[in-house]
């Protein structure tokens, strides 16, 4: 996977943090069978810029944990840029997931919450953004029956048990 991470903290984010979020999302997505070349981003920030972006997007005043913005590819006409692509050509072609925006703040205020280390808090809130990137969701009771154990089983498999 062509995973970009972006660092947009005042304070240090340890290397151990990047790793993890790498190591994971190529891990989430061996599960899920994506092409290797499959791209996304994930960036770090604090609270005051996921107040401000979830102020943005979403109409809500407050920092929250993680935000997905996924790339829906199948809404795209080809109207505007038409290419006429074999199918060789086109399973060359990367898919982008979209971005996905983690509050670093809320992933130590849940930790210690929850009482659970920081690498698992870190650990769900980028699987749980992850499978939002690739459509699954928990609005509804039947998807959450899906979503939940599947965000489960890969951070089990990772060795990020509760």
């Amino acid at each position: 996977m062509d995973l970009e991470i972006y660092k947009r903290t005042k304070e240090n984010v340890p290397q151990k943090d990047i790793d993890l979020i790498r190591g994971l999302l190529q891990h989430a997505g061996k599960v899920l069978k994506l092409k290797d070349n499959t791209e996304m981003s994930v960036t770090i920030m604090d609270n005051a810029q996921m107040q401000r972006m979830n102020k943005k997007y979403r109409g809500v005043n407050r920092a929250t944990d993680v935000i997905s913005f996924p790339i829906n590819e199948s809404n795209s006409s080809g109207k505007d840029f038409p290419l006429k692509l074999t199918p060789e050509m086109k399973a060359e072609l990367p898919k982008n997931l979209g971005d996905i925006f983690i509050s670093i703040d809320k992933v130590a205020e849940q930790a210690e919450f929850l009482q659970h280390s920081k690498a698992r808090e870190l650990g769900y809130l980028v699987v749980h953004g992850f499978l939002h990137l690739n459509g699954y969701d928990h609005i509804k009771p039947e998807d959450q029956k899906v979503m939940f154990p599947l965000q489960r089983k890969i951070l089990d498999s990772y060795g990020l048990t509760k």
